[in-house]
């Protein structure tokens, strides 16, 4: 950092660990490793105007945080907008006045100087003079850690794109020290999470948050605790969806949203969806999305109500279907309850390893099993292109013992320095040649519906009895209910509605038909299906006739006209 900047150096904890892991991703070149992703201005603007920072009012007597300013994306707007308050103050303060209305905090090293550069620019610009400026900037900006740095204790508006950075990136003892100030890191969840924990606890009374980030702590596991934090000391207020809008710079794998929260008692929250990235569109969309509360719905603006209770996935559908899934939720039982089990299929470690074509796999006979893969059901039905997958696993528990199975150990011995750099390998290294998840042969005798994770629609299919799944692939298996008539249940549009609502949407429209969101379809018990809806289900199934499973699952479900309605009809 040149020398000439004075930065106001934030105080790290006393443990040099922690110190020089900070040092390090204060250094750290790239800005994926940064989780640095930057946001187009009329988001930036849109985003300001949802949160109430703008130019008509005394901005002067607001306080802004920015947690990660980066290359100034926000904070060079904000600045521009609290400058043109000031001025247009009738007796506006002293502009050394303006160092307490601004906090930004940078932890990369070269980003801060460069940005700190730009702000004193920008001030120089708006007529304040150069030492006014530099000291001004120097008040404003921090250069640290924004979840360890000290920060006064309140601001009136928070607002930013936090770094998007999975745990693996950072520092087991940073993580550590992380961990220990916010609980809100469960699970993996990402490093915005406890961003997002942070900035909500440093708002005033009449604070507001407003930040562009991935939506998938909203419905996943490791959102749980930030959800439970939000529903009982905020208020959602305003969710933008964003995904496959150019939001960013650059194009993004990651499926963003606008939110707003704030210290009021729970209301309306108002919701829009995948607006143009346009500036008199985004004007417009913020005026509707920050009216008095008692307009109506429109076509670009929702209202729900609700949305945050306790740790629960935030369900932001059409009230319509929001109320036909609560509906269904507390008329049938969650599909688990009703004997059926949902699992996922095998993970090896090292597919080029342990999965090859089941005759050409040199082991014993009851050491490999026949493998489906999801190539195998892409046409709806099982078609097996012969790939079979080693099991190295005792029926009893643990690992066979090699020199009971020649030809295993043999073909494994050949492949030892792959499987042994394995991250599950190095940890247990008598263990070497373990697959990731066990493997039950049973399994491969219990006829079975396949669910690939991806997919716009659902896709269901019926494998009879003779095939392992493999991890891309999720299953069902039933005690009591027929699975042909389970698979037309799971192809109607009610099973996509459970899904929907309770998945994190991917570009492109699609779902995750993970477990954790299969396991929230509700059905009845078999024993409650009429004997001749029964059959109709069944033959609906063996036909693949979509309409005819949304036909009969509505029956089955008793949807009234109106709640057909809400999914679209039957056809």
């Amino acid at each position: 950092m040149p020398p000439q900047i004075a930065v106001r150096q934030r105080a790290f904890p006393d443990l040099c660990p922690v110190t020089a892991a900070v040092e390090a991703l204060s250094n750290a070149g790239g800005v994926e490793e940064r989780g640095a992703i930057f946001t187009r201005r009329e988001v930036v603007d849109f985003i300001l105007d949802l949160v109430g920072y703008r130019a008509d009012r005394p901005l002067h007597e607001f306080r802004l945080l920015e947690p990660s300013f980066g290359d100034g994306d926000f904070l060079l707007p904000a600045i521009d907008r609290l400058l043109a308050a000031w001025k247009a103050a009738a007796m506006p303060p002293p502009q050394e006045a303006l160092g307490e209305c601004i906090r930004a905090v940078e932890l990369h090293r070269d980003t801060f100087a460069r940005t700190h550069a730009a702000v004193i620019a920008r001030l120089t610009g708006h007529g304040i003079a150069a030492r006014s400026a530099e000291a001004i900037a120097n008040r404003w900006m921090v250069h640290g850690d924004f979840l360890l740095a000290d920060l006064p204790s309140s601001f009136d508006v928070v607002v930013g794109n936090p770094p998007y950075v999975r745990q693996e990136m950072i520092p087991a003892v940073l993580l550590a020290e992380y961990r220990s100030r916010y609980a809100t890191i469960y699970d993996r969840a990402d490093l915005y999470v406890p961003f997002i924990e942070r900035s909500l606890r440093l708002l005033s009374r009449v604070g507001a948050l407003g930040f562009i980030c991935a939506d998938r702590w909203m419905k996943n596991r490791y959102g749980g605790p930030l959800r439970a934090l939000i529903a009982k000391d905020f208020h959602l207020k305003v969710h933008v969806d964003m995904t496959d809008t150019p939001a960013f710079h650059s194009d993004v794998i990651a499926y963003p949203a606008i939110t707003v929260i704030t210290r009021e008692k729970p209301g309306i929250t108002r919701l829009a969806r995948r607006p143009r990235i346009d500036a008199p569109v985004l004007n417009r969309l913020a005026r509707q999305l920050t009216a008095a509360e008692g307009s109506q719905d429109s076509g670009e603006v929702r209202e729900l109500r609700g949305v945050a209770i306790g740790d629960n996935p935030w369900l932001l559908e059409a009230a319509d279907q929001l109320s036909l899934v609560r509906r269904l939720e507390q008329d049938f039982p969650a599909i688990e309850e009703t004997g059926c089990k949902i699992g996922i299929g095998v993970a090896t470690g090292s597919d080029q390893v342990f999965i090859g074509p089941y005759e050409e796999l040199d082991v014993e006979d009851d050491r490999k099993q026949p493998l489906v893969m999801t190539r195998d059901i892409l046409n709806g039905t099982v078609e097996w292109r012969g790939l079979g997958v080693i099991n190295p696993a005792a029926d009893d528990g643990g690992l066979v013992d090699l020199e009971r199975y020649p030809r295993l150990k043999r073909y494994l011995d050949t492949r030892k320095a792959i499987l042994s750099q394995r991250h599950c390998a190095q940890k247990t290294p008598g263990h070497w040649y373990k697959t990731i998840d066990r493997i039950t042969p049973s399994l491969t005798r219990k006829p079975k519906l396949l669910i690939p994770d991806i997919k716009g629609e659902a896709h269901v299919v019926y494998e009879e009895g003779r095939l392992y799944p493999h991890h891309n692939l999720y299953f069902i298996t039933a005690e009591q209910w027929d699975l042909r008539a389970l698979q037309a249940v799971l192809l109607s549009r009610i099973a996509r509605l459970f899904v929907a609502t309770y998945s994190t949407r991917m570009r492109g429209g699609f779902l995750r038909f993970q477990a954790q969101y299969l396991r929230r379809i509700r059905v009845p018990r078999w024993s409650d299906v009429p004997a001749e809806l029964r059959g109709k289900l069944v033959d609906a199934a063996m036909a693949r006739d979509l309409g005819a499973c949304n036909a009969h699952a509505f029956e089955l479900y008793g949807l009234t006209e109106q709640e057909q309605a809400a999914l679209g009809g039957a056809a």
